[in-house]
């Protein structure tokens, strides 16, 4: 099958992977489809944390390249975004790092089915025999109605912004949570300076 020409979501669907910097803004997210693996711990120093990774990216590819040359339908490989939260909220705005729990993962096509991923990861396990994918799984989210802004900055300075968010800027909306709180990480922190790194912060919310 000849492959088509690729699809990059942070283009056909753009407010997915855009927010304003100013204030949050609210948003509607549809269902979508996501490689996930959880965990808790500190990010990018715990050790379950760096395995998560270890094995998410690698099959994201091998996703992708299976659907190019399996199903014809080649595209850019999402950013990886990461749902958090804990039994106590304060872990965060009191950036206690070690009680954070998560679900690491990146965006995946809709017309990838259970079935091509399962096919997929078959040949990722062989190419990677070092590696344990059995914590990886494809699964659906669905947020709905969400509250998100881009912050530009370290995510240590998340946490004011994430204090505003829930003690003042929710409850003068009349709004609680209605899922975790979610980040998408539009900066690779590797290659990006702290002060320019490019997140959106986003917070799934219901009526109070």
């Amino acid at each position: 099958m000849a492959a088509s020409s690729k699809t990059d979501f942070k283009t056909t669907l753009k407010q997915l992977f855009t927010a304003s910097t100013g204030r949050f803004e609210e948003v509607v997210l549809p269902r979508l489809n996501f490689l996930m693996v959880d965990g808790q711990g500190a990010p990018g120093t715990s050790q379950a944390y760096l395995d998560a990774l270890g094995v998410l990216y690698p099959a994201a590819y091998g996703l992708k390249f299976f659907s190019k040359q399996e199903l014809g339908r080649d595209y850019v490989v999402p950013p990886m975004e990461g749902l958090w939260w804990s039994e106590d909220l304060d872990a965060f705005t009191q950036d206690r790092r070690d009680e954070w729990c998560w679900t690491m993962m990146i965006m995946v096509p809709n017309w990838i089915s259970g079935e091509d991923f399962a096919r997929a990861m078959e040949g990722v396990s062989r190419k990677k025999a070092d590696l344990d994918f059995s914590a990886l799984r494809m699964d659906s989210l669905e947020e709905g109605l969400s509250l998100q802004k881009l912050h530009i900055g370290s995510y240590a300075d998340e946490a004011p912004v994430l204090k505003y968010l829930h003690d003042d800027l929710m409850p003068s909306l009349g709004m609680t949570f209605n899922g975790p709180h979610h980040e998408i990480y539009l900066s690779d922190p590797r290659r990006t300076p702290p002060e320019k790194l490019r997140t959106i912060l986003r917070q799934p919310i219901k009526p109070a």
